[in-house]
């Protein structure tokens, strides 16, 4: 049978469908998205809340001409479905596939590639200005959830809009989550409007009152709307939009398309930044994802029966395997019992950082600053001066963000601040913009701060409890997925800056650092098969580093080999080089195994470890050559 969403091969063609079909088509849609991320998982509740939204800005847009900007990109699944991307939609975030974000090189109509949150204002009003400068007409939209309005980079956008006086149109969609609920004043003031419809109504009556008036109503209404509002100022408390001096539509139903698509004709005459607020619900349609947002999310692939799709849905792998996100929350909460100068640090991300519990538990020791990875970092730094113990956790790919707080706010004054890095290395399906390839790198710069990177469960244990006794700035950093337990026994206890040797021959030395040594005791066993003499080595510090140890492995082996999941720019693979190159006068065959200095695009973490060289058999075959 013949669906709606067929009939659109390439952007623009919903413009040929009649207003009664859209219920139908926004129905197929959803099917589609379900169905898809059940096969392949994926960023679910976000691009259900979206469907109508998306459908009414490509109604109202002109493709690839008019630019539409998203905000994080993980809701513009139903936007690549209206782009003609249905036929390769099942190979949504897979290797080779399509990417669970906007990407330019998939799609003219993906105006920007985006990724991590708060940026779409910025780079809208930059696309704004420059079709300005090269006397161009087209519409530019920025679309942006509430959540990530919490960012820092949106206000500071936010505050330079009404300066660069341009159209274009801002759209809020308020679904009351990032990927957790909201937090902080600018979600509270988001309630208020949306609660509070009067001013609205009041506004459409008076108006319409007032034209009807004949030679005069017209003239009373331009007055009025140019004159201060102070019965606003009745009715929504604030009015924050308006003071800063952007125009404020809203908020309009976002599952109800012509409602959309009057706010943004209405929008588009005013000629200038206007805010139009849309309040939709995550997980719209499929009652699993409505009633748990959260963990709906971002899913892994999961069942569902075909027939009844509404009803069904199932995640699949019950009984997941103990993850390093879950050592750290059953770690921190027990610490916890026992430490009462201990608080934990989210932004935005509770739940996918291990601290959901720690959270309920602890509900005056834990902070959820929203999406402000800054502001945390800095907040911390306070927190450790005033005598506590507080512990930051943050996914790799959003540390970046806070450099320079780390640097300046906490690693100068060399204060006791933990830093739990989840997600270090590659991460796989979210691909480019989420990868934790570069934390290394950034980190080993800065003076003060000491990086640890255990290899397994028991050692992340011991590490968390090393840190919190360390009292000074400390990165704690892990991979994504299950953890690894070696075979060694009788290991070492942690000692500031020393490496553990693991399995001590001679010839070839191999270090590991962290999530590949699990790969660098295979590879050693495998050499081992091969003849070769091979010693084992977990790196544990990153910085310092253990020079000692280097030193003596030079002495009675030929070669010294390091595996790490990070760029090869200021890697530990290039710390270690450098200095065997300056220190040891012995002729001494370095290699470095790492990712090359390029952004990795999305697939599954083992597919990219081969294709980047970092598997078992090419390590050893790179060896053995």
């Amino acid at each position: 049978m013949e669906q709606l969403l067929d009939n659109i091969v390439k952007e623009n063609d919903i413009k040929n469908f009649y207003p009664d079909q859209y219920r139908q088509l926004a129905k197929e849609i959803r099917r589609t998205l379900i169905r898809g991320v059940s096969r392949t998982g994926g960023h679910l509740a976000s691009n259900l809340g979206t469907v109508e939204l998306t459908m009414a800005l490509h109604i109202y847009l002109s493709f690839p001409e008019d630019k539409l900007i998203w905000d994080v990109g993980h809701q513009s699944y139903t936007h690549k479905l209206l782009t003609g991307r249905k036929d390769v939609f099942c190979s949504l975030r897979s290797f080779g596939g399509i990417s669970g974000f906007p990407k330019i090189a998939e799609n003219p109509a993906d105006t920007f590639n985006t990724g991590h949150s708060s940026t779409s204002l910025s780079a809208a009003m930059g696309f704004a200005k420059a079709r300005d400068l090269n006397g161009e007409d087209h519409k530019v939209v920025a679309v942006i959830g509430d959540g990530a309005l919490s960012g820092g980079m949106a206000f500071e956008a936010l505050n330079n809009a009404a300066e660069l006086n341009t159209s274009m149109m801002i759209v809020l969609n308020d679904n009351k989550m990032s990927i957790s609920s909201n937090v902080g004043g600018m979600a509270n003031y988001l309630g208020k409007i949306r609660t509070n419809k009067s001013y609205n109504r009041l506004k459409e009556e008076l108006e319409n009152a007032l034209d009807k008036i004949p030679n005069m109503g017209k003239a009373i209404t331009e007055k009025l709307k140019r004159s201060k509002d102070s019965i606003k100022r009745l009715f929504v408390p604030g009015m924050l939009f308006e003071d800063m001096g952007l125009t404020y539509i809203g908020p309009v139903n976002g599952h109800n398309i012509n409602e959309l698509l009057t706010a943004f004709r209405s929008a588009e005459k005013k000629g200038e930044p206007v805010i139009v607020h849309v309040v939709t619900k995550k997980g719209k349609g499929y009652p699993q994802a409505e009633n748990q947002p959260a963990l709906f999310h971002g899913v892994d692939p999961f069942d569902f029966t075909d027939d009844d799709i509404v009803y069904h849905g199932k995640l699949l792998n019950g009984n997941k395997p103990v993850t390093y996100t879950d050592v750290f929350s059953d770690w921190i909460r027990n610490k916890a019992k026992y430490h009462e100068d201990i608080t934990a640090i989210s932004a935005a991300m509770p739940e996918g950082t291990g601290l959901g519990r720690f959270a309920e538990e602890y509900p005056e020791r834990f902070f959820d600053v929203g999406i402000a990875e800054e502001h945390a970092v800095t907040f911390a730094a306070g927190l450790a001066a005033g005598g506590m113990r507080p512990i930051v956790c943050l996914y790799s790919t959003f540390l970046q963000r806070a450099y320079d707080q780390i640097l300046h706010d906490v690693c100068i004054g060399n204060l006791p601040v933990v830093f739990i890095v989840d997600r270090s290395g590659l991460v796989g399906k979210d691909g480019e913009t989420h990868q934790g390839i570069y934390d290394i790198s950034f980190l080993s710069s800065i003076p003060n701060l000491t990086v640890l990177s255990p290899m397994d469960e028991e050692e992340l244990k011991e590490s968390l409890d090393y840190a919190i006794t360390l009292g000074k700035p400390i990165v704690v950093r892990y991979p994504k997925g299950s953890v690894y337990s070696n075979p060694f026994t009788g290991r070492k206890p942690i000692e500031y800056g020393k490496a553990e040797i693991l399995q001590e021959e001679k010839d070839i030395a191999v270090i590991g650092v962290g999530s590949m040594m699990k790969t660098v005791i295979e590879a050693a066993e495998d050499l081992r098969e091969a003849g070769k003499k091979v010693s084992v080595i977990n790196a544990r510090f990153i910085k310092p580093f253990d020079k000692e140890c280097i030193k003596q492995l030079c002495k009675n082996h030929h070669t010294v080999v390091t595996v790490e999941e990070n760029v090869c720019t200021g890697s530990f693979g290039q710390q270690v080089q450098s200095f065997i190159n300056g220190s040891v006068k012995k002729k001494i065959h370095t290699i470095s195994f790492t990712l090359p200095d390029r952004f990795i695009e999305h697939g599954k973490t083992d597919e990219l470890k081969e294709k980047y060289g970092l598997d078992t058999n090419s390590i050893v075959e790179r060896i053995l050559k």
